[in-house]
């Protein structure tokens, strides 16, 4: 029995360590609106995930999850085809959750990373049109696309 046990723990760890992240999106407004989320290598800027669905108010929604890895992580909220929202983070190997909570004014995103790491995550506004707000550059454009002045740095804070 203590074979297995060891056995067990070592699966464990496997999974901790090749982790996804799961995401959770609520819409908490009264319209519904779609959403598009993606994300991109930090150091390589290779896309790692895209999905686009649409929300009703008061529904939650799974969608595929994250791999736990170094990454760059954007969720797109648009009226019809007006991008009204969008908001980015990062994804580390930390991470365990990402929640997304849909207003019909805002778009607000809770990353909530385990014990050892810096906390979570302020969330960067970024205009509609794809550029961050504080001037720095984004690593996408506003089509989704990565743009050649990719600036990796990430904005955090600790604290929960």
């Amino acid at each position: 029995m203590a074979g297995l046990a060891g056995c067990l723990e070592g699966v464990q760890e496997h999974f901790d360590f090749q982790g996804v992240v799961p995401i959770e999106v609520v819409n908490e407004g009264r319209s519904s609106y779609n959403l598009r989320l993606e994300a991109r290598e930090t150091d390589t800027g290779r896309q790692t995930y895209d999905e686009s669905f649409s929300i009703t108010p008061d529904e939650r929604a799974m969608p595929h999850h994250l791999e736990r890895v170094d990454q760059r992580f954007r969720i797109v909220k648009y009226e019809g085809q007006e991008q009204v929202e969008v908001r980015e983070v990062s994804i580390t190997p930390e991470t365990e959750h990402l929640n997304v909570y849909v207003r019909d004014d805002d778009l607000i995103v809770d990353v909530r990373r385990g014990d050892g790491a810096d906390g979570n995550e302020s969330v960067e506004a970024i205009s509609a049109d794809g550029n961050v707000t504080d001037g720095r550059d984004d690593e996408f454009d506003g089509d989704g696309e990565s743009s050649p002045e990719s600036n990796d740095s990430a904005d955090s804070s600790g604290g929960d």
